[in-house]
């Protein structure tokens, strides 16, 4: 009888007081052989070797279970008479192909780094070439039991090896994993299994990241969300929570009122932290410069707009007040030949109160205009460049606050002057520059051909619609065009956010450039979510399916990013929430509530249910993090680590958890800040907007 043999090679290894060195290799290898009927042919071509280390193994089995022609599941299970001390066990899996393309949830720049499971959001590892694909998915049943040592991934394209192993490690530059020089692996029963998925399609090709996601999402995904993860409340009471605690509870400290030449203008300050609570019993401490912002992450007018729906849908004339005090403040941001600031800032000073010296503002009457200092040149707000990003989300939401909100002529008005300074700087290859000098309003030296570009075509595709010229229209299709091309088939999702923010690994030597060992770009899905979206506003404008096609493979890779399941380590509901890079260690990111709306219409307009459940999934998980009784286990992290915390503080959010790469039943995860514009404010505009456009949300 024919049959296919799937070799597994024993190594035994051991730790030195030289490092990991192969002591014994075992002469006998375990042949695993499957019927050639019923094994799935395409593996021949697919798999060169499976190959793990073996450990001081008391008894072993393995097997490998056919899920069907395209899928196999290979299991591993022994027992350690004793406990065993070893730097590192792993599976190893070589495709028998030469992969020109590789995606990983992490990076790991040298043999020394591993993928950790504290980032095993949608965890696989993924090769193809211009003929295969193979992707392998750890099997998260077995790791929601709960493991003996921390399970990890890798990816070495330059060996042309997949790994999925076990070994303790730590968390180096911000945010990467080193393994350590010792595990010690317990004596008992140990167990490790993963799916392996092939495909030689071209509909996998062109999107390598679909049937993972169907698969994580049908496996264990769906599962967890109709059982009420990420939350099982009304999100209403969430939004009441959040508009009682910056204009009630919290109010002497968030809100901000003043006048700009005689007029009346508002918002919510940038940042508050844990000892501006009413209930802190020490001094204020503010943590970083009092300003307003409208910028790509925190914009005071995307808060406001769902402010203004709330007060509108409730009849609340206090809050749709509020909410035009921040339109009036965005319209009272100068321009300059059509460009704009992105923040208003006030001056600040220590103040010292028995002997410790705090910081504080001197008052907005110390005003000033400046730019987001998440950028590639300075800290000082007042000398940051104008950031094309950060003008061209202002713009499309003054062009969806008169289109959607209200016929304020004035926005339209300071949106076109904007979108003709636009054009006017429009590279020959269809970018946008990233930043222009503050002096000279030249481009400068950053991001000028990225995907920070996509951003300004959907901004100009709404202002195409509003105002019906072409000039707008063709400007746009040039841009998504350059970024069709040189962005999405390479992974270059590099933006401000990639190298400026808190993750500036390879931010002195990386920019434009693959990791590689990984076969990568250092990634953020921010600017996969600008992509997605100008994308689709695209195909609605030509009803082309090269635009869909192309969207939803952006999608997808953002949807890679997303939590499909519930892991035990994480002490907080995390399904449907997002991370953010491929260096960083976020879970529930705020961003979830930016991308809900997106990931719900390609839902609705491809018949697809998935999407729908992740976009709400997203929605609900953006409010997992505020601090109320609606969040049980949220709340009891909140009080271990600040246990003066009481009613007057519910509506208080973190941006995200765990993004130091590490959590704990004790609070560790947790942070002390709430950004309004980036946290709970912005969780409540989404929910207000989804609300008006797609009714009741269960």
């Amino acid at each position: 009888m024919n049959t296919r043999t799937l070799i597994i090679t024993f190594v035994w290894m051991i730790m030195s007081n030289i490092g990991i060195c192969a002591q014994e290799h075992w002469d006998a290898q375990e042949r695993i052989e499957l019927n050639k009927g019923v094994f799935p042919k395409n593996f021949s071509k697919a798999i060169d070797a499976i190959q793990y280390d073996l450990l001081g193994i008391e008894r072993g089995k393995s097997h490998v279970k056919v899920i069907d022609n395209n899928t196999l599941y290979i299991n591993l299970s022994f027992s350690l008479k004793n406990s065993v001390q070893q730097g590192d066990w792993r599976i190893a899996v070589k495709p028998d192909f030469l992969p020109s393309f590789h995606w990983a949830p992490h990076l790991t720049p040298t043999d020394r780094n591993v993928i950790d499971q504290h980032v095993f959001r949608s965890p696989a590892l993924i090769v193809a070439d211009d003929h295969q694909t193979l992707i392998l998915i750890p099997d998260l049943d077995i790791m929601q039991k709960g493991t003996p040592v921390r399970w990890y991934m890798d990816m070495d394209a330059s060996s042309n090896t997949l790994i999925l192993g076990m070994c303790n490690n730590h968390v180096s530059e911000h945010v990467l994993f080193e393994r350590n020089q010792e595990t010690t692996y317990p004596k008992g029963d140990i167990e490790i299994g993963f799916y392996l998925m092939y495909s030689d399609s071209k509909e996998v090709l062109r999107n390598p990241f679909k049937k993972p996601l169907e698969f994580m999402w049908s496996r264990w995904g769906h599962t967890a969300y109709v059982k009420g993860n990420p939350v099982k409340e009304s999100l209403e009471k969430y939004v009441q929570h959040t508009y009682n605690w910056a204009f009630n509870s919290w109010s002497e400290n968030v809100w901000q009122q003043f006048e700009l030449d005689g007029n009346k203008v508002g918002a919510p300050v940038f940042i508050v932290n844990v000892t501006q609570s009413p209930n802190y019993p020490g001094e204020i401490n503010e943590r970083e410069f009092r300003s307003i912002w409208n910028q790509a992450w925190f914009s005071s007018l995307r808060s406001a707009s769902g402010l203004y729906r709330y007060a509108r849908r409730t009849g609340n004339r206090e809050l749709f007040a509020k909410a035009n005090l921040t339109k009036e403040l965005a319209l009272s941001f100068p321009q300059r030949n059509g460009f704009f600031y992105g923040l208003i800032g006030t001056e600040m000073h220590e103040v010292e109160i028995d002997g410790k010296k705090y910081n504080r503002s001197k008052g907005w009457n110390t005003y000033y205009w400046g730019n987001s200092n998440r950028n590639p040149y300075t800290w000082n707000p007042k000398e940051s460049p104008y950031h094309i990003l950060d003008m061209s989300w202002t713009a499309l939401l003054m062009l969806r606050w008169y289109d959607e909100l209200e016929k304020d002529a004035r926005l339209l008005a300071y949106a076109e002057d904007y979108a003709m300074a636009l054009l006017g700087i429009q590279y020959e290859n269809g970018f946008f520059p990233g930043w222009l000098d503050l002096k000279t309003m030249q481009p400068m030296n950053h991001l000028n051909a990225s995907p920070e570009t996509s951003l300004s075509v959907t901004f100009l595709l709404k202002l195409y619609e509003l105002t019906h010229k072409e000039e707008y229209k063709r400007a746009a299709f040039r841009a998504m065009n350059a970024v069709i091309h040189e962005i999405i088939p390479v992974g270059k999702w590099e933006d401000f956010e990639t190298y400026w923010s808190c993750s500036r690994y390879g931010s002195d030597n990386l920019v434009g450039k693959k990791v590689l060992r990984n076969n990568m770009h250092k990634q953020n899905n921010f600017s996969m979510f600008w992509t997605a979206e100008a994308l689709l506003e695209c195909y609605r404008l030509t009803s082309n399916k090269e635009y869909l096609d192309y969207g939803q493979r952006t999608l997808d890779e953002l949807l890679m990013t997303q939590a499909s399941w519930q892991p035990p380590y994480m002490y907080v509901n995390v399904l449907g929430g997002f991370g953010v890079l491929n260096a960083d260690g976020e879970w529930n990111d705020s961003r979830e509530s930016l991308f809900s709306e997106l990931i719900i219409q390609y839902g609705k307009l491809l018949d697809k249910p998935e999407y729908i459940e992740r976009g709400y999934a997203a929605l609900k998980a953006s409010f997992v993090m505020m601090y109320c009784t609606e969040n049980p286990q949220t709340k009891q992290q909140w009080e271990k680590v600040h246990p003066f915390f009481a009613s007057e503080d519910y509506g208080f959010m973190m941006e995200n958890y765990g993004h130091g790469g590490r959590t704990n039943p004790a609070g560790e995860g947790m942070g002390e800040f709430t950004i309004y514009d980036w946290g709970n404010g912005a969780a409540a505009e989404a929910y207000n907007r989804i609300l008006d456009k797609f009714g009741k949300i269960e």
